[in-house]
Order: C-alpha cells, then structure tokens, then sequence
C-alpha cells in the first residue's frame, strides 16, 4: 500500500501539469436588470453566447455586439494565456451554459473561472479600455515582512504588466522573484484584452495596482477586471515557465523590458466589491518543457507499476479503461471510519444493491458521502472500477464530483462530495416533500440534468454514455441544483465512435431505450430515451414505473401520448403544482420529453438540441409519434407482459431473457 500511495499521489501532481483541471466558478455577478422570456433580448441572448465561445475557443479572445437598441447585448470572453486551446474550449463551453442559469432571464451576466471568464450586458462596456470597479480577492493569509513583501510584489507585477503590455501580442506575462528563506518564490500574472495597446493595457495594469498597497501582509492577491486583471501568490499558479525573472539582491529584471513610449497616468483606486474572500485555485506546478517531458515519462512508468498493483485489489483492468486523469487521491481507512462515527446506522444514507452509503465529516468540516461496497461482490468491484476510471476525469456543476477512494484491508470505497437533497425519487414520489419541487425548481432540475448529459455527450474531452439515468441516479444539493451519479455502468467512447453493442445489457427497466433492450445497441441516443422519460416523471410526479402496483394502470408513456392525442395534455401534470404553472412551459417540456422517448433513436434530438429547445422558443419542436413501449406499438413489447411488468426481451442470439422491474437495476441479461 505505500508504493500505490505514493504512486497515485505523485501521478495526481504530474498529470494536473498537463491536464489542468476546470475549476468551479472564481466569481460570478449578475445585473439587477431583467428581460421577459421568450422576447428579442433573449434570442440576441442565445445568439451571441454561443458565437463568443465558438470564437473565443480559436484565438483565446472574443467580443461582439448583437441587436439594436434597446435590445443590443455586448459580450466579451477571454482564456487565460497560458491555457491550451482544450482547456480554453472546454472553460467557455461550461460559462456559456452557466452563465444562462447563474443569471436566469438577467440583461448583464459575468462569471469567471481559472482558465477564462465570459461577460454580457446591455450596457457597452466594450467601449471603455479601464476597469474602474474592478472585483479584489485577497489571500488571507499573512506574511512576516509585509514592507519588504510589498515592495518586492510592486517590482515584480510593474515589470510583468511592462512585459505583458509591450512584449507580446496577448497582452499576457508571469513573473517570479526570490523573496525568504520561509517564502522563497513571489509568483506574479498580468493580462489585458489583446484588443488595447500596448499603452491602454500598461495604464489599465497601473490603475489595479493602486490596491495592492491596502493588502501589503497578504500572501496573495487577485484583481478582477474585464479589461485587464492581475494576480500574485507564493506559489505558482500559471503554467509554464515565467516569463520575467527578478532578483530582490539588485532589484533588476533579468529579462529585458523595454520602457512604455509613454508615462501613464493612473487611473482612480478601484472600489472594493469583495474582500477577504479566501481563493479558491488550486496550485498547479509550473515546469519547463524538458521536466514537463520527463513528468510524462515517469507518469507512464508509474501508471504501469500502478495498474498492476491495483489490479490485485479490482481485477482485470483493461486497456480501454486506463486513467488519464486522476483528481481523487487514496483516503486512509481509518480517517473514514472517524468520519462515519464507524460507518454507524445514524449515518446510513441509503442502501443499493452493491452495498451502502453513509454521511460523514471530516476533520476539516468537510461533509462527504461514502459508498462502501459490499464484501466479495464482484459487481460491486466492477462498480468501483469503472467510477475510479471515468469520475475522476469528470467536471461539472450537474456531476457529483469524486473527492478520492480507500482500498484498504479489502474494503472497497468511494469518497464523494455530499449532496444534502438527497436523491431525486426521495422527494419526487413522496406525497408531501414533492410540494417542495414547485415549477421553477422543477424546470432547474430537467435543465441541469440535460446540461450535465451535454458535457458528458459532447464537451468534456472523454465522450460518455451513463446508461442508467434514472431519479434515484439524480441528487439535489442545497438549492436544488441536479448531479448526475453512479457511473458505475457508464461507457467511455472515443472521439470518432457513436455507440456499440454489448452482450452484457445493464440499467434499469422503464428507462433503458429499446435498441438496448432488445438488441444490447447503445449510444448518446439511450441515454437521451432515459432523460426524455425522467423529465415525463419529474413533470408528472408519476414513476414510470407505476404500472406495477395497478396492473389496469398504463404505463407513463401510454398515459403521457394517449393525453397528448386527445389535446389534455395539461390534465397529467403533477397536482401538487396546484396550476402554478407557465401554461406554454410546460406544454413545451412535456413535447421535449417525449421527442427524447421516440421508438426510432435517429428520431430522438441530440443533448445540445435539447439544451437549445429549453432555452430559447425562437427554436420549433418537431411533432412527436408515439413513443416506444407503447401498448400495442407496432414491433414493441407484448402488450399483456407489459401491463404485468414481466416483459421479456430478445438477446443477441435468439434467446428471451426475463426483465426485472423498474426498482431493480439489470445486472446481468445474458452469460458471457
């Protein structure tokens, strides 16, 4: 156990050199000022938004203007300038859908991540080359010497702002001087739009450096600007080398900076907006090409050494599944057992059918969840794998984020961020706490669970299928917010690949699309059959599953297009919405749903088409047919077995293989 822990520790640390990690937001605001749904600022709103990251992902850098008076929209994004064009494209893909939902029907949004930050509003700020209000976020920590600090710090970001603003065409620059023994490295980045000159990107710098004065005993830094922004640590937070070098003995710069062609005038101290709010980034190391080399080597040797080792603790670990990316790191038994209060009942979240989960915090306050996996289970070893595999690679605001794993005296664990909602169905189907869910929580939910299946299709750089999406796989954290979970059956797809087939057909009866079922062909198209059937339950409040406990019931989707054809469709919504209802809203969601369930998957619309139709009404929905498992479809299932939920379905070889029922998740349809 030593080895692999010193094996994943220094493989967290190599890979974060190359594969930086999108953090959640550094800063996000949002304008007091509203538009109406479905107006012309929200279709400007929809058209620039996706035109500032499809450009913005090619240079680093995008501003535009769409509209007239008074509906005109100016936006602006920028990637950092040290970020890769992958990281950069990844970042404003995730701000151009978080923005949309942080500032939900707002005229001026602006959320800012590590790698890049995007910002929209009615009011032309594209005009302006100053960022008179800038946002300051300060490093609370102290240092020692705070004069000799601040001196050292002045030095550093004015020679780092001149070689950002006259030595490159980005407008970007990092710097490092020599500080202490105690703090050997001051780290320094600047950067301006590369829109301003040379001089207006030197006079934005020196009018942000006016506050560095008032944070003289802080370790770190940052002002954030539209225009320009600028950040100091003491560590290194940027990638690369640095680009200007100082010397605190002699006071000079060892990379020569020519002087500005003029003195700028500073501009007024920024107001502070927000202060003594601790930075979030975590420390990249900054290396130089050749170590950078040499990491890779290394990691490759210790990923082998790794996977032979682990395989010893979950067998058979195959090619296709080899970890790139590693964000969780090995908790010790003992610290999860204090955790848990040992793993007591009091604790206990819930239970499924590869072991349990308990509630637990740790010694920092931290609040996670554990699923220890039952003793001897071999589906639950398959379980961890594959989330170990695929989670870890995995960032999102609707993915539930994995914090790290314990392997230890054959316990087999999965260490999660903690959820406080719970699941979905725990609210949804309960009689009294689904009054919780009202409409607009209810739309957040179908809208954030498409957006997360959107980064799992299309954005992030693995391409995934889940193959379970269900309720019970959605949690709701504090506000309501959706995560995906369990990736225990999820797939991992190459770029270039659409789907497969399997023998092996896993997931959950009521929500796996019928090409899987039957055929064992799945595909970004089975996982869409799955959301359109969720988004039916969470407007309906009805499980699909229903049919069971009435067998004179119709099954959800029966009853959903028999009320469709008939025009009442308004009649199935779930009661407890008491008609606090958007009449068109609803309707919409509801014909969205069931395009996502037609029996035909090249019929079904594709995650971004379903993240469009939810976002703007300028899009027309096509008319849906009636949806797959319907009693009597042509070419479906027997109409009798399905009322009885004992449907059987065709295998690859032309056996029949009995279906469990919705509770139950598929675990095996075949031998191997």
């Amino acid at each position: 156990m030593p080895f692999l822990t010193e094996a994943l520790l220094f493989l967290l640390l190599s890979l974060q050199l190359v594969c930086p990690a999108l953090s959640d937001t550094v800063y996000q605001s949002c304008e007091t000022d509203n538009y109406t749904t479905n107006n012309t600022y929200q279709s400007n709103l929809l058209t620039i938004l996706p035109s500032l990251s499809s450009n913005g992902s090619k240079s680093g850098f995008s501003e535009n203007t769409v509209g007239t008076v008074p509906n005109r929209i100016y936006g602006l994004v920028l990637c950092r300038g040290d970020v890769n064009a992958t990281d950069c494209r990844n970042c404003l893909n995730v701000a151009t859908q978080d923005v949309i939902q942080i500032c939900s029907n707002k005229k001026g949004g602006l959320v800012w991540y590590d790698p890049c930050f995007l910002r929209y509003s009615n009011q032309d700020f594209l005009s302006s080359t100053d960022d008179y209000n800038p946002v300051i976020l300060i490093n609370t920590q102290s240092v020692a010497e705070p004069d000799k600090f601040n001196k050292l710090v002045v030095e550093l970001m004015n020679m780092t702002a001149q070689f950002a603003s006259y030595n490159t065409s980005r407008r970007f620059a990092t710097g490092e001087a020599n500080f202490t023994v105690s703090n050997p490295k001051i780290y320094g980045l600047t950067q301006c739009t590369p829109d301003l000159t040379g001089d207006q990107c030197y006079r934005c710098l020196q009018g942000a450096f006016n506050v560095i004065s008032g944070y003289a005993d802080k370790k770190g830094l940052r002002i954030i600007g539209v225009r320009c922004n600028f950040r100091y640590e003491v560590y290194s937070f940027f990638e690369g080398k640095s680009m200007v070098l100082l010397s605190q003995s002699n006071g000079t710069n060892t990379t020569p900076t020519p002087t500005p062609t003029a003195t700028p005038t500073p501009t007024p101290t920024p107001t502070v907006e927000e202060e003594g709010k601790k930075n979030k980034t975590g420390i990249i190391l900054a290396i130089s090409i050749p170590l950078v080399i040499a990491a890779l080597i290394i990691t490759t040797i210790c990923i082998c050494f790794w996977k032979r080792r682990l395989a010893k603790e979950i067998p058979n670990l195959t090619n296709s599944e080899q970890m790139t990316s590693v964000e969780s790191i090995l908790f010790d038994l003992s610290v999860l057992k204090d955790a848990t209060a040992d793993f007591s009942e009091l604790n206990k979240l819930g239970q499924g059918g590869f072991g349990s989960v308990f509630k637990g915090t740790l010694s920092d306050g931290r609040e996670i969840a554990v699923k220890r996996l039952s003793a001897g289970s071999g589906q639950g070893i398959e379980e961890l794998k594959n989330e170990l595999v695929l989670v870890a690679k995995l960032q999102h605001r609707n993915l539930v984020r994995l914090l790290g794993v314990c392997l230890e005296e054959r316990e087999k664990m999965l260490v999660y961020e903690y959820v406080p909602n719970k699941s979905l169905d725990t609210i949804l189907f309960d009689s009294v706490k689904r009054k919780q869910l009202d409409w607009g929580r209810r739309y957040k939910i179908i809208s954030g669970i498409a957006r997360g299946l959107l980064y799992l299709h299309e954005d992030s750089q693995l391409k995934i299928i889940h193959r379970d999406l269900k309720a019970s796989n959605i949690l709701l954290d504090e506000e309501m917010n959706p995560k995906i979970s369990d990736f225990g059956m999820a797939r991992l797809f190459e770029c270039d690949q659409t789907g497969g087939t399997t023998s092996r057909v896993v997931g959950t009866f009521g929500y796996m699309a019928p090409e899987y079922v039957i055929r064992g062909q799945y595909s970004a198209k089975s996982d869409i059959f799955s959301y359109g059937v969720l988004v039916l339950e969470i407007l309906t409040g009805r499980k699909n599953s229903d049919l069971l406990e009435n067998e004179q019931a119709e099954d959800l989707l029966s009853y959903t297009w028999e009320h469709w054809t008939r025009g009442t469709i308004s009649e199935i919504l779930d009661p407890s919405l008491r008609d606090q209802w958007p009449r068109s809203e609803a309707l919409r969601c509801i014909q969205i749903g069931l395009l996502c369930v037609q029996e035909d998957p090249a019929n079904r619309p594709t995650m971004s088409m379903v993240v469009l139709m939810l976002n703007s009404y300028s899009v027309s929905l096509q008319t849906p047919s009636r949806p797959a498992f319907c009693v009597g479809l042509s070419g479906g299932m027997d109409s009798d077995a399905f009322q009885k939920g004992t449907n059987v379905s065709t295998d690859r070889f032309g056996g029949s293989v009995p279906m469990t029922p919705n509770e139950v998740s598929i675990s095996e349809m075949e031998p191997r």
